[in-house]
Formats: C-alpha cells, structure tokens, sequence
C-alpha cells in the first residue's frame, strides 16, 4: 500500500515495517516508522503534535488495535522526530516510552526543549510546525541504555546510542533482519533525489549538537552492526548502506571544511549556505539526478539552512 493509494499516508517499505508521512512540511520529509510483529507493535519516532492523527489513523487502517502498541521508541528528542510522544502516549496507554537517559527529562518536562526549539526557529514557526508539546508521566519513561535489548514480537532489538547528530541520539538495531532505524544519524535521503544509481543521502548537522568524530565514529558502528538496510527519519527506507555510509563519511569532512573556510568571518551562517547547496547540488549532478534549479532548492534549501547553523554552532563551541 503506498502514500498515495486509497488517500493513505502510509506505505508498507519492508517485512513488518510500514512508513507513515506525518506531514511535516511537505510531503515526504519526515516519516513515522510502525513496526509490527507477531501482533505485537511499535512506532519509532512520532513526528509533531500536529502528526498524531495520521499515525492512529493508520493503527485503524490496519486493523491494529492501539493496545497492540507497546512501545514508542524515540531516536533523540528534536521536535521533528518526538514532538507528538505526549499526544501519542495519551492516545496509547499501554505503550511505553523509550529514549536516550539525556532525553528523558525532557520529554517528562519539554520547556527546555520547547524554549531551544523555539530560539533556532522563532515563536511563530514553532507554533505552526510544532504545536503543543505535551509531557508524558515519567512512569511511561524508559531510560534506554547503550547495549540495551528489546523483544517485540519476533524480533530482538538492540539500541545502541549514537552522537554526532545530538548527544541524546540512539539508534534500534534488528541483527536478525540486518535492519536499523536510524533517525538523522545515518544521513537524510528524500526520494525524489532518487536515480538509477540508487538513494541519495547526505549528512544532517542541525544545531545545536553537531560533532564530527563522533558523527564519523557512529556511522560506522551502524555498519559495524551488519545492518544492510536503514530506515531513516528523512525518508524511511534506504539499502546499500556501504555505498551511503563512504558518501556520508566524505560529506562530514567536505561540510567541516566549508565551515572552516569562513570560521574568522562575521556573517558565516550566510556565507556557508550558498557553497553547502553547490556542493551538495554538484554531487546531485553525479548521481545523475536531472531536476532543475528550482526543483533542487525545494529538496535541499531547508536542510542547507539548518546544516549551516550547526556548523556555526559547532564552530563557536571549539573557539569558546
């Protein structure tokens, strides 16, 4: 069943796992994952307040009843992938929570999380993309471990905690299936970057906790892992991960190298952004991607945007 089909938002990309588009945005941005198996049923990452619906309407469409739902697993607490948990939570009563041990303060009391949220993208854009952020009762919390496992159904999962693209970032490992969800650690691919060589992916260093050598390091323990395929928050199911994981690995270096280029001057969120998009569009080029420039701004100006903010970020820690 695909997004498109019978007015749907979801799409089943593997054996149990099925996309759902929270609408954030636009389309095919940001992705809800439903895993189920054996019965047994979990979403991973939830979206925005805003998304919630889409992912219950879902549960209905395929006949899941919401206790079915035991889990709500959170890659890291940025808004875009956690700020429908507390929505959901309410709606999914037996379901338990489970995020990195930085995150869980902050999901119970989100101000903090709420007040950064809204200095990178002002008050007005946040209650439009965002809406309310509702806490959610720190007994449905988890603290996950690095190392931890999980039984779902049929399925062993393992978490292991991933930083580079935030310090509360982890990821879920199916050893069994050679599966890993991923959030933003392995990269963002949107599917209208694909050609016949394949997915297209580059890195995400949105502020404001970017770190290249763990980023570097946690790629590779997701290859290390054996995972062949990823399913990634920015958008859901990529394979070939040895291809991606060297793309990915190349454009930290060449994103790092763009930020240092301009780390002495005043204006280097400015200056960056133009020379991210032509580095970014010219390896579009290679991969024989043929949309024009305006197509090309549409897929990239947002996250080229976010990506020079936390360069600068990353730049001002190391000269603090």
């Amino acid at each position: 069943m695909s997004a498109q089909a019978n007015g749907q938002v979801y799409q089943q990309v593997g054996d149990g796992v099925i996309a759902i588009d929270t609408e954030y945005v636009r389309p095919r941005l940001d992705a809800s994952h439903l895993v189920v198996s054996e019965g047994h049923a979990a979403f991973v990452d939830t979206g925005t307040y805003f998304s919630v619906p889409n992912l219950l309407s879902t549960l209905a469409a395929l006949d899941l009843d919401p206790d079915a739902v035991e889990f709500i697993i959170l890659t890291h607490i940025h808004l875009d992938h956690a700020g429908g948990a507390g929505r959901l939570a309410a709606a999914l009563p037996r379901a338990r929570v489970m995020v990195h041990p930085r995150g869980a303060a902050h999901l119970v009391d989100p101000s903090v999380l709420v007040a950064a949220t809204k200095a990178v993208y002002g008050d007005a854009r946040f209650s439009k993309d965002y809406g309310d952020i509702v806490g959610i009762p720190a007994a449905r919390v988890d603290a996950v471990e690095d190392g931890s496992r999980l039984r779902l159904g049929a399925r062993d999962l393992t978490f292991i905690h991933t930083p580079g693209h935030a310090l509360h970032h982890l990821c879920v490992l199916d050893r069994h299936s050679a599966e890993a969800f991923t959030g933003d650690t392995f990269g963002v691919s949107y599917r209208e970057f694909d050609t016949a060589a394949g997915a297209f992916i580059f890195p995400t260093t949105t502020p404001s906790q970017f770190d290249p050598a763990q980023l570097h390091a946690s790629i590779d323990r997701i290859l290390e892992c054996g995972a062949t395929t990823a399913y990634l928050t920015h958008y859901s199911r990529v394979d070939d991960l040895a291809r991606l994981g060297s793309h990915l690995h190349a454009d930290i270096d060449a994103f790092v190298a763009i930020a240092r280029e301009v780390a002495g001057e005043a204006d280097r969120v400015a200056r960056m952004i133009p020379r991210l998009f032509e580095y970014l569009s010219s390896r579009l080029d290679r991969h024989g991607y043929c949309g024009n420039d305006a197509e090309r701004h549409a897929g990239l100006d947002g996250d080229v945007a976010l990506n020079a903010l936390g360069l600068h970020a990353w730049l001002s820690r190391r000269s603090a």
